[in-house]
């Protein structure tokens, strides 16, 4: 059976199979950038913010092992665009941050948070998508055009150009923020999701970039994991079936969800009824936010998965600059929320060493 396959379609099944790994190990721990900035806020916590840069280190080196090994070149991709607009970027990494924070999750916590039974975390996902396609083929893209290939910006941006950063100087500053965050080596060795799903990212890349490029019948561009523009992919191929296919993106979306809902039925400690009665009308964060995510995710060429994590796996100086105006939109809206007590915590995610008390 297997062996009547073509190249394109195992790169489908292997981008299924590793969805499934990223949504059972992000929905068995939680893991969330976004969510890592409101644990910060609301309770000084930093568990899960070592497991994102655990991930981001665990990434950078994986792949750039991958990549040397097999010879795949990562400056050739989307991260490296030679018109890059770093004004839309930041714009868009900070439209990003503030939309992921009003919808209490990014794009692939958004998909998590459905797949374990979070129903108002689909309309999310729907405004991302639709805004995302928007930007890139619909309604705002002839608004947006404009700025996202104005000559002037392009031409400013071109003075600092679109590089590949030093692996060193990279991994320093992440140790060093990572030793930060965890105040003791011990903690390092239990972050274990984040060394998982930085793996993911570095197979992400060999599935594409490796056995992808063995393709005959399809070109296959080398990816990594992310979840904006595949998720407007998502949408367009269930609705127009017949002029869009199934690619490595969909699949992996796809099997991110089963992933996340299948581990949510052995792991069920986490649910999210507990914010029906705080004072948030959940469902037009869900919406506002996930428009600003779908039209910021779109501008920075990524999410945090897509640009902070993936893209800066590659190096990419631009995602760099994505990934901390993420963070720097995503505070501020975190604080904004915070004072008119409209950021909501439902569980605590501390150190294994601190006692447990996963309900507030």
């Amino acid at each position: 059976m297997f062996e009547e396959l073509e190249i394109y379609q195992y790169v489908n099944i292997l981008g299924f199979i590793l969805g499934i790994a990223f949504g059972v190990i992000a929905q068995k721990q939680q893991f969330c950038f976004s969510g890592s900035i409101k644990d910060y806020i609301l309770t000084k916590s930093t568990r899960r913010g070592a497991s994102v840069i655990m991930a981001m280190i665990v990434a950078i080196i994986a792949t750039t092992l991958m990549s040397n090994h097999f010879e795949v070149d990562l400056t050739e991709t989307n991260y490296y665009k030679s018109n890059i607009n770093y004004v839309a970027i930041i714009i868009g990494g900070l439209m990003f941050g503030a939309g992921m924070m009003i919808a209490d999750g990014c794009s692939n916590r958004s998909l998590i948070k459905f797949g374990q039974g979070d129903s108002k975390a689909l309309i999310t996902l729907i405004f991302i998508g639709i805004f995302a396609y928007g930007t890139t083929k619909g309604f705002l893209n002839g608004a947006l055009s404009p700025f996202v290939n104005n000559p002037t910006l392009i031409e400013w941006s071109s003075y600092i150009g679109s590089f590949q950063m030093n692996i060193f100087v990279v991994l320093a500053i992440l140790v060093a923020i990572l030793l930060v965050l965890t105040k003791s080596i011990k903690r390092v060795f239990t972050l274990v999701d984040g060394f998982l799903i930085g793996l993911l990212i570095a197979v992400a890349w060999y599935i594409t970039g490796v056995i992808g490029s063995e393709s005959m019948e399809r070109i296959i561009n080398p990816a990594g994991i992310t979840f904006v523009y595949p998720t407007a992919q998502s949408l367009e191929l269930f609705m127009f079936y017949q002029v869009s296919e199934l690619s490595f993106a969909i699949s992996l979306i796809t099997g991110a969800l089963i992933g996340a809902f299948s581990m949510s039925k052995v792991n069920k400690r986490y649910s999210f009824g507990c914010t029906s009665g705080q004072n948030i009308d959940r469902v037009k964060f869900n919406m506002i936010g996930g428009a600003l995510m779908g039209v910021g995710g779109i501008l920075s060429i990524g999410c945090t998965v897509g640009q902070g994590l993936t893209g800066l796996s590659t190096l990419a100086f631009a995602s760099a600059v994505a990934i901390f105006s993420i963070f720097v939109g995503g505070l501020i809206t975190a604080k904004i929320l915070n004072k008119k007590e409209q950021l909501p915590m439902c569980f605590l995610f501390e150190w294994d060493d601190t006692p447990p008390d996963y309900q507030i």
